[in-house]
Order: C-alpha cells, then sequence, then structure tokens
C-alpha cells in the first residue's frame, strides 16, 4: 500500500536535493525506503520516509545545545545523542524553516566529511592535523651529558 503524500515531501525533496550538492554526497538507504544523507559512506543526515510526517536528524558538534532548545528536538536515540546528535520531529502540517536545516545539514556534512571533500566545498585549502617532528621527539629521548 502506498504512503499518501505529505505536505512535508516536498520539503524532503528539496532539502535531499540540496543535500546532494555537496562533494561526495550519496544517498543511502539503510532501511527500506529510506534515503538518508551521506558522504564517504557516513551518514550526516538522517530523513523520514516520504509519505510520513517529515523528521531529521544531524550531528550537530557545534550548535547542538541551541537546537536542543528548541520544542521539537531532543537528543538522538541508540546513544547519537551523546555525540552531539540532534533529532527534529514535526508534527503534521508544521512546516520547518528550510534555511534551519539546511544549517543543520552544512554543519553535519562537515562533520562527517573526509578533509578532501571538505577542501573541494571550501574551495581551498584545509588545514592538516599538526604533525610532531622526528627530530624534536628523538632530541627529546636523548640524554644531555652532565
Amino acid at each position: 500500500m502506498a504512503k499518501k503524500a505529505q505536505p512535508s515531501d516536498a520539503l524532503l525533496k528539496a532539502l535531499r536535493e540540496w543535500g546532494l550538492k555537496f562533494p561526495g554526497a550519496h544517498t543511502k538507504s539503510p532501511w527500506p525506503g529510506h534515503l538518508d544523507l551521506a558522504v564517504n559512506d557516513k551518514t550526516f543526515a538522517y530523513l523520514s520516509v516520504e509519505g510520513e510526517p517529515f523528521s531529521i536528524s544531524c550531528k550537530l558538534p557545534k550548535s547542538a545545545g541551541a537546537a536542543l532548545a528548541l520544542p521539537f528536538t531532543s537528543p538522538t536515540a541508540y546513544g547519537l545523542g551523546k555525540s552531539g546528535w540532534v533529532s527534529a520531529e514535526f508534527p503534521q502540517g508544521q512546516l520547518p524553516p528550510l534555511e534551519m536545516l539546511q544549517l543543520w545539514v552544512d554543519e553535519s556534512y562537515r562533520a562527517q566529511a573526509p578533509k578532501k571533500c571538505l577542501k573541494q566545498l571550501d574551495g581551498g585549502e584545509v588545514a592538516p592535523a599538526a604533525k610532531k617532528s622526528k627530530v624534536n621527539k628523538k632530541a627529546s629521548k636523548r640524554r644531555k651529558p652532565v
């Protein structure tokens, strides 16, 4: 039996299309009917199924606190909330602002994407992790003569 189209289906499609514009982004279907957003096979947005009320879960390492202050959000289940994942569920007929969701998807993508994708996204250099100098490491192990 086909699910009845919901007003939120257009929002879901628009958000999915927008998320797929990120470098390396693709859809991932961990469960029947789901088309979540992923990069490098790591999900960055769990999305509701078309025909159901709109919901989304994103990893928000910077804005989780602010997002969780909203009345329609909660920490994501299965322990993901401890890692900064936030879920939002919207009652039937209440459409969330697309711009806010786009910011969440952007932040979540940046938290999950590999550096090469972030470099493409930002069109420039991504700061590499600081490397310890082998010379300094060896020098610190040597004892100075007394």
